[in-house]
């Protein structure tokens, strides 16, 4: 029995360390910084997230590379989304994430009784951001589809997206959003929509933002009732949260996506991780 152990044990340390071996080579990070000469110059820092092997046959031109844009949230770097950018790089997208505020940038004021709470500033200006990383990524790796992107966000940057996607539902492949709580939901069924909320008693989402489970179903919304708080849904979140929510956006992604995007392993192995978190597959929220 002792000596099964062991064994087990030496497996489970052998494909841990073939696993950060395996991801650290099969996805690349890099950083690069484009300036708006349209807004004096304004620096918008991106983070970008590659499978080697598809930017490889990109590079060659083998192929197209699908674009994911990763928006965060208010006051959040573009940088702690990890867990989101590898789970989109390892099915071979090319995952972009802008930093929309600056230390520069004036604090937000909300506004009672405006349209977003008076956001929309802020929420114009991601849009400038993303359209203008699109037109320098576009000279960076010009082997990529960025007539249609999967926009993709937490918070804030769940808002930007689906703003995007509301004034340009022809440049939208789908939509995933974290826990937006201000620009409500397209329901004309022009491209998916998947959507996790948190249970969270400070932050809710404005009334009309979330339809409710008739309007998601004809519209093509999924919406997943998560237990989580609205900050764990980044880096800094548990591990657990993380881990459910890659679970159903491959899911989602698996239905949605290309049969030939398939992912490669960037997290812990399944046999060291296969207990299910707290999260309510499918399950759509009460409006």
């Amino acid at each position: 029995m002792k000596r099964g152990i062991v064994i087990l044990l030496s497996v489970c340390t052998l494909l841990v360390v073939g696993y950060f071996t395996a991801s650290k080579w099969a996805i690349r990070h890099e950083t690069i910084t484009f300036y708006d000469p349209a807004r004096n110059n304004r620096p918008v820092p991106v983070d970008i997230a590659v499978r080697r092997d598809k930017e490889m046959q990109a590079n060659a031109g083998m192929i197209k590379l699908p674009v994911a844009i990763l928006n965060h949230g208010n006051t959040v770097k573009n940088t702690e989304y990890s867990f989101l950018a590898n789970a989109f790089a390892a099915r071979g997208y090319l995952s972009i994430s802008p930093q929309h505020d600056l230390p520069t940038d004036p604090p937000m004021v909300t506004k009672e009784g405006e349209l977003y709470v008076g956001r929309l500033p802020q929420i114009e200006r991601g849009v400038d951001n993303i359209h203008f990383a699109i037109g320098e990524m576009k000279k960076v790796q010009p082997n990529a589809d960025y007539a249609k992107v999967t926009m993709v966000g937490h918070s804030m940057g769940g808002d930007i997206s689906m703003y995007f996607a509301k004034e340009y539902p022809d440049e939208i492949k789908k939509v995933v959003t974290l826990d937006n709580l201000r620009v409500p939901f397209l329901t004309d069924g022009k491209f998916k929509i998947l959507s996790f909320r948190s249970k969270d008693s400070l932050f809710k989402p404005d009334p009309g933002v979330v339809p409710d489970a008739e309007q998601c179903e004809k519209a093509g919304i999924t919406v997943v009732d998560t237990g989580f708080q609205h900050n764990d849904m980044r880096d800094t979140g548990p591990d657990k949260a993380k881990t459910s929510i890659e679970t159903m956006l491959d899911k989602f992604l698996n239905t949605t996506d290309n049969s030939e995007l398939a992912p490669v392993p960037t997290k812990t192995p399944d046999v060291l991780a296969n207990a299910p978190g707290p999260v309510a597959l499918n399950k759509p929220v009460p409006n």
